[in-house]
């Protein structure tokens, strides 16, 4: 009896790979993707699908992604589960080789489709060792060899990673920002297996690009909000010339505390003229950061799609999907700021509101992509909030 194709076993011949920590673990393996090398700030993803739309998550700049589950690859890759027009993360790291795509939507495999994206990475390596280093040593630097010389010195390697640049103090938002203003229409994912195209608009909105995922432009547009888009570097003057109802903080990667020298100053300035404001993770952490909150490193960071999140006001707990490696300091809160959600795993801040005027925020990623759509709601009340204050005024 033969196999059926979608089923066959990955035949193909990987070089071989090297992974080296600074602190002095190295691991040999096959390499994958695109031939090279690649150095950036390890951490580690538990989710079990998505794997694209992760790879493709701006807020991954500067890291390298070691995937828990080790069935990564096994639904290739497609045209549309993408967060971004460019990959902006170092590396990945996979326990299994790819097996060959068994998928109906599949188009290439994933190791083609990261050789596309010059995404080197690395498989056939214990993932959960990686992860225990991790967890117990908390946030470091790595280097990835795709194609092993004859004699690699480990000693170089490791020197080599512990210099690379770390992400405390490092602003990334610009680099991964659009370089100009654009419009975004498209919305999510309908019953008709495709993404639509919509001019049903109730209010207008700016969203500051620190790294956006496509898929929150897609949520907002499915609100019923007309969107624009701007880079990370708009002044204040730009986005009232735009005339918006409301202003959209994104994602994003790199420490919020570098970022926010200069966009906190903006933020504080549309704060103050009390136009309703909703920031998701690195944007939440900004907007807290205006309010007069401060951001700390995490030890290990949350990357996943099933993190426990408990919304204080109803008491229900959301089931979120959570990228970031800084948090909001919890005993910097002021008194004019309100906790709403915090993480069911370490008791960190998931949300805050201001008692003071129409600005909120999350660190976990409603619009999901991947994971549970538990918290798409907050798009909606994003849409009454500015609805209430329109007839405020």
């Amino acid at each position: 009896m033969k196999t059926p194709n979608s089923y066959k076993t990955n035949k193909k011949n990987y070089p071989q790979g090297l992974l080296v920590l600074e602190d002095g673990n190295f691991f040999l393996g096959q390499g994958l993707g695109f031939e090279g090398s690649c150095l950036g700030e390890l951490c580690f993803n538990t989710s079990m699908t998505g794997y694209q739309e992760i790879i493709t998550d701006p807020s991954y700049a500067g890291q390298i992604i070691t995937f828990t589950f080790p069935h990564i690859g096994n639904v290739g890759t497609n045209l549309d589960d993408i967060e971004s027009k460019k990959p902006r993360l170092s590396g990945v790291i996979l326990r299994s080789k790819p097996t060959s795509p068994s998928n109906f939507r599949s188009k290439i495999d994933l190791d083609e489709w990261l050789k596309i994206n010059k995404i080197v990475g690395i498989c056939g390596i214990d993932t959960r060792l990686v992860t225990k280093i991790i967890k117990k040593g908390g946030p470091q630097n790595a280097i990835i060899l795709n194609g092993v010389k004859n004699h690699e010195d480990i000693d170089k390697l490791r020197k080599k990673a512990q210099d690379h640049i770390k992400l405390n103090n490092l602003d990334l938002a610009r680099t991964v920002s659009c370089l100009k203003p654009y419009n975004w229409s498209q919305t999510l994912w309908t019953n008709k297996n495709k993404y639509e195209e919509s001019s049903n608009f109730n209010y207008k909105i700016v969203a500051i690009d620190y790294g956006l995922k496509q898929n929150i432009l897609r949520s907002l547009v499915s609100s019923n909000f007309e969107v624009q888009v701007v880079p990370a570097s708009v002044n204040f003057n730009e986005i009232m010339n735009l005339k918006p109802d409301g202003i959209f903080l994104s994602n994003g990667p790199g420490d919020p505390a570098a970022t926010g020298k200069y966009a906190v100053p903006l933020i504080k300035k549309i704060i103050k003229i009390k136009l309703p404001i909703f920031g998701i993770c690195l944007g939440y952490q900004l907007l807290s950061l205006a309010l007069g909150a401060k951001t700390k490193k995490m030890f290990q960071g949350h990357r996943g799609a099933n993190h426990p999140v408990k919304d204080l006001n109803t008491g229900t707990v959301l089931v979120t999907s959570q990228n970031h490696g800084f948090e909001v300091e919890s005993n910097s809160i002021p008194s004019n700021v309100e906790i709403t959600h915090i993480s069911l795993f370490d008791k960190c801040i998931e949300g805050i509101k201001s008692k003071n005027g129409p600005f909120f925020g999350v660190q976990f990623h409603p619009e999901a992509s991947p994971g549970p759509q538990d918290s798409l709601f907050l798009f909606e009340n994003f849409a009454k909030m500015i609805e209430n204050n329109a007839k405020k005024k």
